[in-house]
Protein backbone atom coordinates (compact mmCIF):
# COMPACT_ATOMS: atom_id res chain seq x y z
CA UNK A 1 0.00 0.00 0.00
CA UNK A 2 1.60 3.72 -1.31
CA UNK A 3 1.09 6.47 0.70
CA UNK A 4 -1.75 9.03 0.11
CA UNK A 5 -0.56 11.90 -1.03
CA UNK A 6 -4.28 13.42 -1.89
CA UNK A 7 -4.96 12.90 1.94
CA UNK A 8 -1.57 14.84 2.55
CA UNK A 9 -2.51 17.97 0.39
CA UNK A 10 -5.99 17.68 1.77
CA UNK A 11 -4.30 17.89 5.41
CA UNK A 12 -2.84 20.81 4.54
CA UNK A 13 -5.13 22.68 2.64
CA UNK A 14 -7.56 22.21 6.04
CA UNK A 15 -4.28 23.51 8.34
CA UNK A 16 -4.73 26.65 6.14
CA UNK A 17 -8.46 26.81 5.90
CA UNK A 18 -8.95 26.54 9.70
CA UNK A 19 -5.95 28.97 10.24
CA UNK A 20 -7.24 31.92 7.56
CA UNK A 21 -10.83 31.45 7.31
CA UNK A 22 -13.66 32.54 10.32
CA UNK A 23 -14.84 28.95 11.27
CA UNK A 24 -17.99 30.80 12.95
CA UNK A 25 -20.05 34.55 13.08
CA UNK A 26 -21.69 36.06 16.15
CA UNK A 27 -24.95 37.50 14.23
CA UNK A 28 -26.63 40.35 16.79
CA UNK A 29 -29.92 39.50 14.95
CA UNK A 30 -30.77 36.88 11.50
CA UNK A 31 -30.14 39.96 9.34
CA UNK A 32 -26.40 41.13 10.20
CA UNK A 33 -23.53 39.92 8.99
CA UNK A 34 -22.15 40.04 12.38
CA UNK A 35 -18.18 39.74 13.92
CA UNK A 36 -16.40 36.82 12.40
CA UNK A 37 -14.29 34.76 14.61
CA UNK A 38 -11.28 31.91 13.97
CA UNK A 39 -10.69 28.91 15.55
CA UNK A 40 -8.33 30.30 18.14
CA UNK A 41 -10.66 33.13 19.12
CA UNK A 42 -13.91 30.39 18.73
CA UNK A 43 -12.31 27.28 20.73
CA UNK A 44 -9.51 29.07 22.75
CA UNK A 45 -6.11 26.81 22.70
CA UNK A 46 -7.24 23.39 23.58
CA UNK A 47 -9.77 23.52 20.65
CA UNK A 48 -7.43 24.84 18.76
CA UNK A 49 -4.46 22.45 19.41
CA UNK A 50 -6.84 19.25 19.03
CA UNK A 51 -7.84 20.50 15.47
CA UNK A 52 -4.25 21.12 14.21
CA UNK A 53 -2.83 17.68 16.42
CA UNK A 54 -5.94 15.64 14.34
CA UNK A 55 -5.09 16.96 10.72
CA UNK A 56 -0.85 16.64 11.80
CA UNK A 57 -1.56 13.08 12.67
CA UNK A 58 -3.38 12.67 9.78
CA UNK A 59 -0.69 14.20 7.27
CA UNK A 60 2.07 12.27 9.45
CA UNK A 61 0.14 8.48 9.44
CA UNK A 62 -0.80 8.95 5.45
CA UNK A 63 3.38 8.95 4.26
CA UNK A 64 3.07 5.38 5.80
CA UNK A 65 2.45 2.65 3.53
CA UNK A 66 0.43 0.44 6.20
CA UNK A 67 -2.90 -0.60 5.88
CA UNK A 68 -3.58 -0.37 9.48
CA UNK A 69 -2.20 3.21 9.67
CA UNK A 70 -5.44 4.07 7.12
CA UNK A 71 -7.59 1.98 9.34
CA UNK A 72 -6.71 4.52 11.97
CA UNK A 73 -6.95 7.57 10.05
CA UNK A 74 -10.33 6.36 9.06
CA UNK A 75 -11.39 6.07 12.63
CA UNK A 76 -9.66 9.64 13.40
CA UNK A 77 -11.67 11.17 10.39
CA UNK A 78 -15.00 9.50 10.78
CA UNK A 79 -15.25 10.48 15.02
CA UNK A 80 -14.02 14.06 13.84
CA UNK A 81 -16.58 14.52 11.34
CA UNK A 82 -19.07 13.08 13.69
CA UNK A 83 -18.19 15.58 16.75
CA UNK A 84 -17.76 18.24 14.33
CA UNK A 85 -20.55 20.31 15.60
CA UNK A 86 -19.17 20.95 18.49
CA UNK A 87 -16.74 23.47 17.74
CA UNK A 88 -19.81 25.93 17.17
CA UNK A 89 -20.92 24.97 20.98
CA UNK A 90 -17.84 26.42 22.07
CA UNK A 91 -17.57 29.14 20.41
CA UNK A 92 -21.42 29.73 21.48
CA UNK A 93 -20.54 29.57 24.98
CA UNK A 94 -17.11 32.07 24.67
CA UNK A 95 -18.42 34.64 22.82
CA UNK A 96 -22.47 34.57 22.53
CA UNK A 97 -23.55 37.61 24.56
CA UNK A 98 -26.05 36.50 27.44
CA UNK A 99 -28.23 39.59 27.49
CA UNK A 100 -29.41 39.39 23.68
CA UNK A 101 -31.88 37.17 22.87
CA UNK A 102 -31.58 37.99 19.22
CA UNK A 103 -27.88 36.86 19.05
CA UNK A 104 -27.22 34.10 16.61
CA UNK A 105 -24.15 32.05 15.76
CA UNK A 106 -23.69 31.90 11.86
CA UNK A 107 -21.93 28.88 10.31
CA UNK A 108 -18.20 30.76 8.66
CA UNK A 109 -16.64 29.48 5.86
CA UNK A 110 -13.89 27.89 7.76
CA UNK A 111 -16.17 25.50 9.20
CA UNK A 112 -17.69 24.43 5.97
CA UNK A 113 -13.72 24.20 4.54
CA UNK A 114 -13.04 21.52 7.33
CA UNK A 115 -15.96 19.98 6.95
CA UNK A 116 -15.56 19.58 3.25
CA UNK A 117 -11.56 18.58 3.59
CA UNK A 118 -12.09 16.03 5.74
CA UNK A 119 -14.84 14.45 4.16
CA UNK A 120 -12.65 14.11 0.81
CA UNK A 121 -10.37 12.79 3.29
CA UNK A 122 -12.17 10.19 4.38
CA UNK A 123 -13.36 9.60 1.25
CA UNK A 124 -9.85 9.11 0.04
CA UNK A 125 -9.02 6.81 2.79
CA UNK A 126 -12.02 4.69 2.38
CA UNK A 127 -11.10 4.15 -1.20
CA UNK A 128 -7.32 3.50 -0.39
CA UNK A 129 -8.42 0.66 1.95
CA UNK A 130 -11.21 -0.87 -0.50
CA UNK A 131 -14.00 -0.26 1.93
CA UNK A 132 -17.02 -2.30 0.79
CA UNK A 133 -20.05 -0.09 -0.27
CA UNK A 134 -22.05 -1.42 3.11
CA UNK A 135 -19.04 0.03 5.01
CA UNK A 136 -19.07 3.27 3.06
CA UNK A 137 -22.81 3.72 3.65
CA UNK A 138 -22.62 2.74 7.45
CA UNK A 139 -19.79 5.51 7.81
CA UNK A 140 -22.11 8.42 6.43
CA UNK A 141 -24.65 6.84 8.65
CA UNK A 142 -22.62 7.37 11.71
CA UNK A 143 -21.66 10.95 10.58
CA UNK A 144 -25.15 11.97 9.74
CA UNK A 145 -26.28 10.61 13.34
CA UNK A 146 -22.81 11.71 15.64
CA UNK A 147 -24.57 15.79 13.83
CA UNK A 148 -28.27 15.19 14.64
CA UNK A 149 -27.11 14.04 18.27
CA UNK A 150 -24.92 17.25 18.05
CA UNK A 151 -27.49 19.58 17.00
CA UNK A 152 -29.82 18.21 19.58
CA UNK A 153 -27.65 19.65 22.69
CA UNK A 154 -28.84 22.53 24.37
CA UNK A 155 -25.49 24.72 23.90
CA UNK A 156 -26.34 24.55 20.10
CA UNK A 157 -29.70 26.12 19.85
CA UNK A 158 -28.34 29.80 19.40
CA UNK A 159 -26.98 28.03 16.04
CA UNK A 160 -28.81 30.42 13.45
CA UNK A 161 -29.53 27.19 11.08
CA UNK A 162 -31.31 25.34 14.22
CA UNK A 163 -33.04 28.50 15.05
CA UNK A 164 -34.41 29.17 11.42
CA UNK A 165 -35.46 25.36 11.77
CA UNK A 166 -36.88 25.84 15.40
CA UNK A 167 -39.28 28.64 13.91
CA UNK A 168 -40.60 26.71 10.93
CA UNK A 169 -40.50 23.03 11.53
CA UNK A 170 -44.35 22.66 10.59
CA UNK A 171 -43.53 24.00 7.30
CA UNK A 172 -39.95 21.89 7.01
CA UNK A 173 -42.10 18.52 6.84
CA UNK A 174 -44.09 20.38 4.83
CA UNK A 175 -41.62 21.15 2.41
CA UNK A 176 -40.20 18.00 2.39
CA UNK A 177 -43.35 15.83 1.77
CA UNK A 178 -43.55 18.08 -1.25
CA UNK A 179 -40.30 17.70 -1.89
CA UNK A 180 -40.06 14.11 -1.94
CA UNK A 181 -43.89 13.80 -3.72
CA UNK A 182 -43.26 15.96 -6.86
CA UNK A 183 -39.39 14.69 -7.61
CA UNK A 184 -40.19 11.06 -6.70
CA UNK A 185 -43.37 10.93 -8.10
CA UNK A 186 -42.23 12.23 -11.61
CA UNK A 187 -39.01 10.37 -11.65
CA UNK A 188 -41.40 7.55 -10.90
CA UNK A 189 -43.61 8.73 -14.26
CA UNK A 190 -40.80 8.67 -16.26
CA UNK A 191 -39.54 5.68 -15.38
CA UNK A 192 -42.91 3.99 -16.66
CA UNK A 193 -43.28 6.39 -19.72
CA UNK A 194 -39.28 5.88 -20.79
CA UNK A 195 -39.61 2.14 -20.58
CA UNK A 196 -42.57 2.10 -22.94
CA UNK A 197 -40.75 4.64 -25.28
CA UNK A 198 -38.01 2.40 -24.96
CA UNK A 199 -39.64 -0.48 -26.00
CA UNK A 200 -40.99 1.20 -29.16
CA UNK A 201 -37.67 2.12 -29.92
CA UNK A 202 -36.42 -1.69 -29.67
CA UNK A 203 -39.38 -3.18 -31.66
CA UNK A 204 -39.65 -0.14 -34.51
CA UNK A 205 -36.13 1.27 -35.29
CA UNK A 206 -37.62 3.92 -37.24
CA UNK A 207 -38.64 5.30 -34.11
CA UNK A 208 -35.53 6.27 -32.87
CA UNK A 209 -34.29 9.06 -34.49
CA UNK A 210 -37.66 11.08 -33.82
CA UNK A 211 -38.61 9.74 -30.15
CA UNK A 212 -34.45 10.53 -28.65
CA UNK A 213 -34.98 13.81 -30.99
CA UNK A 214 -37.87 14.84 -29.04
CA UNK A 215 -36.52 14.14 -25.68
CA UNK A 216 -33.68 15.48 -26.36
CA UNK A 217 -35.16 19.11 -27.50
CA UNK A 218 -37.16 19.05 -23.94
CA UNK A 219 -33.72 18.84 -21.96
CA UNK A 220 -32.26 22.00 -24.11
CA UNK A 221 -35.21 24.47 -23.29
CA UNK A 222 -34.04 25.69 -19.75
CA UNK A 223 -35.81 25.00 -16.65
CA UNK A 224 -36.91 28.46 -15.58
CA UNK A 225 -37.92 28.97 -19.41
CA UNK A 226 -39.89 25.69 -19.34
CA UNK A 227 -41.64 26.29 -15.99
CA UNK A 228 -42.95 29.61 -17.49
CA UNK A 229 -43.96 28.10 -20.78
CA UNK A 230 -46.37 25.53 -19.13
CA UNK A 231 -47.99 28.62 -17.06
CA UNK A 232 -50.38 29.99 -20.02
CA UNK A 233 -51.73 26.54 -21.27
CA UNK A 234 -52.34 25.09 -17.65
CA UNK A 235 -54.39 28.59 -16.59
CA UNK A 236 -56.50 28.19 -19.77
CA UNK A 237 -57.17 24.86 -19.28
CA UNK A 238 -58.37 25.41 -15.97
CA UNK A 239 -60.35 27.96 -16.58
CA UNK A 240 -62.05 25.91 -19.43
CA UNK A 241 -62.53 23.20 -17.22
CA UNK A 242 -63.17 24.33 -13.96
CA UNK A 243 -62.98 20.62 -12.68
CA UNK A 244 -59.56 20.87 -13.07
CA UNK A 245 -59.14 23.28 -10.25
CA UNK A 246 -60.38 21.19 -7.70
CA UNK A 247 -57.88 18.80 -8.54
CA UNK A 248 -55.21 21.31 -7.97
CA UNK A 249 -54.02 21.87 -11.65
CA UNK A 250 -53.69 25.52 -12.67
CA UNK A 251 -51.64 27.74 -13.93
CA UNK A 252 -49.12 28.20 -11.05
CA UNK A 253 -48.49 25.62 -8.53
CA UNK A 254 -47.38 21.61 -8.61
CA UNK A 255 -48.83 20.57 -12.27
CA UNK A 256 -46.67 22.12 -14.03
CA UNK A 257 -43.84 21.58 -12.12
CA UNK A 258 -44.71 17.93 -12.12
CA UNK A 259 -45.16 18.31 -16.13
CA UNK A 260 -41.67 20.06 -15.96
CA UNK A 261 -40.13 17.45 -14.10
CA UNK A 262 -41.34 14.34 -16.23
CA UNK A 263 -40.03 16.18 -19.35
CA UNK A 264 -36.50 16.72 -17.77
CA UNK A 265 -36.38 13.24 -16.48
CA UNK A 266 -37.15 11.62 -20.40
CA UNK A 267 -34.03 11.71 -21.68
CA UNK A 268 -31.54 9.90 -19.29
CA UNK A 269 -33.92 7.54 -19.03
CA UNK A 270 -35.22 6.69 -22.66
CA UNK A 271 -31.26 6.75 -23.64
CA UNK A 272 -30.51 4.24 -21.18
CA UNK A 273 -32.74 1.82 -21.10
CA UNK A 274 -32.57 1.85 -24.67
CA UNK A 275 -28.71 1.24 -24.91
CA UNK A 276 -28.69 -1.73 -22.47
CA UNK A 277 -31.82 -3.42 -24.19
CA UNK A 278 -29.62 -3.19 -27.56
CA UNK A 279 -26.35 -3.69 -26.07
CA UNK A 280 -27.50 -7.53 -24.81
CA UNK A 281 -25.24 -10.21 -26.62
CA UNK A 282 -27.01 -11.87 -29.47
CA UNK A 283 -25.09 -15.06 -28.34
CA UNK A 284 -27.09 -14.98 -25.08
CA UNK A 285 -30.38 -14.01 -26.57
CA UNK A 286 -29.47 -17.38 -28.65
CA UNK A 287 -29.13 -19.61 -25.75
CA UNK A 288 -32.23 -18.40 -24.61
CA UNK A 289 -34.02 -19.16 -27.91
CA UNK A 290 -32.14 -22.66 -27.96
CA UNK A 291 -33.34 -23.61 -24.22
CA UNK A 292 -36.85 -23.11 -25.66
CA UNK A 293 -38.18 -19.81 -24.57
CA UNK A 294 -40.20 -17.86 -26.31
CA UNK A 295 -39.63 -14.33 -27.19
CA UNK A 296 -41.55 -13.02 -23.98
CA UNK A 297 -39.57 -15.30 -21.93
CA UNK A 298 -35.98 -14.61 -23.00
CA UNK A 299 -37.24 -10.90 -22.59
CA UNK A 300 -38.17 -10.69 -18.74
CA UNK A 301 -35.39 -13.40 -17.96
CA UNK A 302 -32.47 -12.85 -20.34
CA UNK A 303 -32.56 -9.47 -21.48
CA UNK A 304 -33.77 -7.15 -18.52
CA UNK A 305 -32.09 -8.94 -15.85
CA UNK A 306 -28.74 -7.86 -18.39
CA UNK A 307 -30.11 -4.19 -18.63
CA UNK A 308 -30.89 -3.91 -15.64
CA UNK A 309 -27.82 -2.29 -13.88
CA UNK A 310 -27.60 0.13 -16.90
CA UNK A 311 -31.34 1.20 -16.38
CA UNK A 312 -30.86 1.72 -12.72
CA UNK A 313 -27.50 3.93 -13.39
CA UNK A 314 -30.31 6.52 -15.23
CA UNK A 315 -32.82 6.24 -12.87
CA UNK A 316 -29.92 7.81 -10.39
CA UNK A 317 -28.96 10.20 -12.98
CA UNK A 318 -32.25 11.26 -12.92
CA UNK A 319 -33.60 11.01 -9.76
CA UNK A 320 -30.10 13.64 -8.25
CA UNK A 321 -31.34 16.06 -11.50
CA UNK A 322 -34.89 16.13 -10.64
CA UNK A 323 -34.42 16.79 -6.58
CA UNK A 324 -32.35 19.62 -7.70
CA UNK A 325 -35.16 21.05 -10.17
CA UNK A 326 -37.51 21.05 -7.67
CA UNK A 327 -35.94 23.64 -5.43
CA UNK A 328 -36.18 25.95 -8.58
CA UNK A 329 -39.89 24.99 -8.82
CA UNK A 330 -41.06 26.55 -5.74
CA UNK A 331 -40.56 29.87 -8.28
CA UNK A 332 -43.81 28.99 -9.38
CA UNK A 333 -45.50 27.95 -6.13
CA UNK A 334 -44.87 24.25 -6.27
CA UNK A 335 -43.23 24.69 -2.55
CA UNK A 336 -40.85 21.99 -1.40
CA UNK A 337 -36.83 23.45 -0.02
CA UNK A 338 -36.45 26.13 -2.87
CA UNK A 339 -39.33 27.96 -0.71
CA UNK A 340 -36.64 28.83 1.70
CA UNK A 341 -34.10 29.32 -0.74
CA UNK A 342 -35.91 31.92 -2.29
CA UNK A 343 -37.26 33.75 0.78
CA UNK A 344 -33.84 33.67 2.34
CA UNK A 345 -32.38 35.30 -1.05
CA UNK A 346 -34.96 37.96 -0.91
CA UNK A 347 -34.50 38.36 3.24
CA UNK A 348 -30.56 38.40 2.75
CA UNK A 349 -31.04 35.69 5.23
CA UNK A 350 -27.72 32.99 4.20
CA UNK A 351 -29.24 30.27 6.82
CA UNK A 352 -32.95 30.32 5.69
CA UNK A 353 -30.98 29.52 2.06
CA UNK A 354 -29.05 26.79 3.81
CA UNK A 355 -32.15 25.53 5.34
CA UNK A 356 -33.47 24.91 2.19
CA UNK A 357 -30.40 23.75 0.28
CA UNK A 358 -28.96 21.27 2.61
CA UNK A 359 -31.89 19.03 2.91
CA UNK A 360 -31.69 19.32 -0.97
CA UNK A 361 -27.83 18.22 -0.98
CA UNK A 362 -28.54 15.54 1.38
CA UNK A 363 -31.56 14.29 -0.30
CA UNK A 364 -29.98 13.96 -3.67
CA UNK A 365 -26.34 12.55 -1.76
CA UNK A 366 -28.79 10.13 -0.13
CA UNK A 367 -30.77 9.32 -3.48
CA UNK A 368 -27.30 8.71 -5.04
CA UNK A 369 -26.00 6.26 -2.52
CA UNK A 370 -28.92 4.51 -2.45
CA UNK A 371 -29.08 3.58 -6.33
CA UNK A 372 -25.43 3.24 -6.69
CA UNK A 373 -25.92 0.37 -3.94
CA UNK A 374 -28.42 -1.00 -5.84
CA UNK A 375 -26.91 -0.99 -9.64
CA UNK A 376 -23.78 -2.38 -7.20
CA UNK A 377 -25.80 -5.33 -6.07
CA UNK A 378 -27.29 -6.22 -9.24
CA UNK A 379 -23.81 -5.96 -11.06
CA UNK A 380 -22.51 -8.51 -8.75
CA UNK A 381 -25.44 -11.03 -9.46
Amino acid sequence: MKSNRVVQALALAALGCVWLLDLGVVQPNRIVSGTGYGLYASTGWLGTGAVISLLVVVFVLATRPARKRFQVVAVLLTVALMILPLLLEVLALRQLPEDSGYARIGVGAGFWSLAFLLALMLLETLGQLKASRRFQLSTVLLIVAGWWLCASREGLSSLALIREYTNRSDQFFQALTVHLSLSLGAVAISAVLAFALALAMVKRERMRRPLLGLVSFMQTIPSLALFGLLIAPLGALSDAFPFLQTLGIRGIGWAPALLALIAYSLLPMVRNTYVALMEVPESVVDAGRGMGMNERQIFRQVKLPLALPVIIEGVRITTIQAIGLTAVAALIGAGGFGTFIFQGLGQAAMDLVLLGALPTVFLALAADAILSALKFQETSK
